[in-house]
């Protein structure tokens, strides 16, 4: 079976569909050498954010925000002043 599909879809010629006049040779090569994480959005998450730069953006801020609150939490926790946590708490 999987024979048969593999002979219908060979062709030595492209779909005229694909326009490739604005394509750019090694655009992405520096990326993927580096190394690359592809991700999917859902699509309510694609809707708010539009590339790869605005997802960035958002997770290095989300990423601020929490490194933020856990050493303010461990500051907090580690000061003399810091109540004693009660037994049942947590």
């Amino acid at each position: 079976m999987k024979d048969s599909i593999m002979n219908q879809n060979t062709s030595d010629e492209m779909r005229a569909a694909y326009d490739f006049s604005n394509a750019v040779q090694g655009k992405h090569h520096r990326a993927y050498a580096e190394g690359t994480n592809v991700v999917l959005l859902e699509p309510d998450v694609a809707r708010v954010f539009k590339d790869s730069a605005s997802v960035n953006k958002a997770l290095r801020l989300l990423k601020e925000i929490a490194h933020n609150r856990t050493t303010r939490n461990a500051q907090h926790n580690h000061s003399p002043d810091a109540p004693k946590a009660r037994a049942g708490d947590g």
